[in-house]
């Protein structure tokens, strides 16, 4: 769940980091009535999931009310990397003496958290990662330990910060351990994290990506709000379907995360294009199974279904009641190819078998079906 770069700092602030203050609006008229409110000069700031908004015109410094008015109008609409702007940050703005980088994230290999410093600021990390990779100081936290203050000091150090704000930094830095750890992050990153002419340590800019799974520890509402979502993506999100929209032809429906990626691999691997990664998760009775295909049949793209299920808590029965039923309420436009293993695997086949046909059709392995699936979909060609 990738937060707006104004929902980081709230997010920031909400742990106690020094954030500048700001409105987000919608408007033209919106932005100059926040500038008067802040008072000039402010940055007007595009609000968009992704990066490079500053080469694309999406970030610019208004001197006054007039140049707010000037900014606003052509950052509002703007397309950057295929984001249209919607929204904007008017921003008081912060005199800079130096600039740096921090983030962290989890380092699956290590199995530990991953914390990046660089005095060079301001610009992509993969940039300094490439020209300059010894101005990145990196330390691994041991999640059962935490990040204590001598470790994060000397980690200040090995970065070669400004020693004046050493302190400061340090502080800074474990609110923003903090917040990455009980907030269920899966990256926090602050470029730039600046120095005032003042000597003062402050936030910038803000990426934060919120586990969405972490929706019973805190409030996602007003995040899950604001996620980027085509038609398909919104309805399935309205259905409680994890989905993702893709451009091919073939429908994916699988159970778990890993097995519904692995489908839409097999779908490349044969020649096809999966038209989506759908995940049903644990539950496959007719309410869930319907709602999938609800989905997928509305996609026009779509010109067949590939259902694989590998059955463990899910059982086979049920999944094959579940698609009998969901059949009996959508009207299925493409035809479904079934892969059933697993638990009660043999028992779903049996109930399957009746209905099989031209427009059901079940096959034994992935492969197969994912062939069948690409087969009838119209081959490779699309």
């Amino acid at each position: 769940m990738d937060l707006f770069e104004y929902q980081g700092k709230q997010f920031f602030a909400s742990y106690d980091m020094p954030v500048s203050p700001g409105e987000a609006v919608t408007t033209v008229d919106d932005a100059v009535a926040a500038a008067e409110r802040l008072g000039t000069p402010v940055m007007v700031k595009a609000q968009v999931h992704t990066g490079g908004r500053g080469k694309a015109g999406g970030v610019k410094f208004a001197a006054d009310i007039d140049a707010v008015r000037t900014h606003a109008a052509n950052i509002l609409g703007l397309d950057i990397r295929g984001h249209i702007v919607e929204n904007l940050w008017i921003e008081k703005a912060s005199d800079i003496a130096e600039e740096y980088y921090v983030s962290f994230t989890l380092d699956r290999s290590a199995k530990k958290h991953l914390g990046m410093l660089s005095s060079e600021g301001g610009v992509e990390i993969e940039t300094v990662a490439e020209e300059n990779p010894d101005a990145i100081a990196k330390i691994w936290v041991d999640p059962t330990e935490g990040l204590a203050e001598d470790q994060c000091r000397q980690w200040v150090l090995a970065a070669n910060l400004n020693p004046d704000v050493t302190h400061q930094t340090v502080e800074l830095l474990l609110k923003l351990y903090e917040a990455y750890t009980q907030g269920d992050a899966d990256l926090v990153e602050i470029n730039p994290l600046i120095v005032t002419p003042e000597g003062r340590v402050h936030v910038l800019d803000a990426k934060v990506t919120l586990d969405g799974n972490a929706g019973f520890r805190h409030d996602l509402a007003p995040f899950d709000a604001t996620q980027p979502r085509d038609e398909r993506e919104a309805a399935a999100h309205a259905k409680g379907l994890q989905y993702v929209g893709l451009e091919g032809s073939v429908g994916v429906i699988a159970n778990g995360a890993g097995l519904a990626m692995s489908t839409v691999d097999v779908v490349n691997q044969v020649g096809g294009k999966p038209a989506n990664f759908l995940d049903i998760g644990g539950g496959a009775n007719s309410d869930v199974m319907a709602g999938a295909l609800e989905v997928i049949n509305n996609d026009p793209d779509v010109k067949s279904i590939l259902i694989n299920i590998f059955g463990g808590i899910t059982r086979g029965d049920e999944v094959a009641n579940g698609i009998i039923e969901a059949m009996e309420r959508v009207d299925i436009s493409s035809p479904i190819v079934i892969r059933l293993d697993g638990t009660n695997a043999v028992v779903g086949w049996s109930l399957l078998e009746p209905h099989l046909g031209d427009r059901l059709v079940m096959e034994p392995t992935m492969l197969a079906a994912a062939q069948l699936a690409v087969d009838l979909a119209g081959g490779s060609a699309r």
